[in-house]
């Protein structure tokens, strides 16, 4: 619902929910306690998604593919507006510790050969996530792990011709 209305309110958040406002202030005493408490579980989701590719263990080829089918679930699970994230200083600290997983995976990942050398890592760092975000949308048909073939597909080969 946030995702739909971000300024959606504590009625109408319960009111879906299938409860009265009154059950949602004795769980969080504020608006922005919600939010933070949507967020951290997102957060928790990620890093489990991070832990379940096995980044530094799997072959470089079934951790992408694993990371991304579970970040696409985790974006249709929580499709929250992602600009509060980086405001929030924990969440940001915790992000940065993923990103920094997420580049040591980019870089063995070239150094395997399955990505451009003559690229800079900031380019597939900053890439690999906006297609997981637009598969996550404008793939909604497919189940995760179909999106997933499309993004891993589209990360590693482009979108011409083979």
């Amino acid at each position: 619902m946030l995702a739909a209305d971000p300024a959606a309110s504590i009625a109408a958040i319960a009111a879906e929910a299938g409860v009265d406002r009154r059950t949602v202030y004795r769980r969080f005493a504020s608006r922005e306690e919600l939010l933070a408490a949507i967020y951290e579980a997102r957060y928790d989701a990620v890093e489990q998604a991070v832990a379940n590719a096995r980044l530094r263990a799997a072959p470089v080829a079934v951790a992408l593919h694993r990371y991304v089918e579970e970040i696409i679930g985790v974006n249709r699970t929580w499709p929250v507006e992602l600009g509060r994230l980086r405001a929030d200083e924990a969440i940001r600290r915790r992000r940065d510790a993923l990103i920094e997983e997420l580049d040591d995976f980019l870089r063995r990942a070239t150094d395997e050969g399955l990505l451009r050398a003559d690229l800079p890592l900031a380019w597939a760092s900053s890439l690999l996530p906006q297609l997981m975000h637009l598969a996550s949308q404008e793939l909604s048909e497919l189940s995760a792990a179909q999106a997933a073939d499309i993004v891993v597909d589209s990360f590693l080969h482009g979108l011409g011709p083979r």
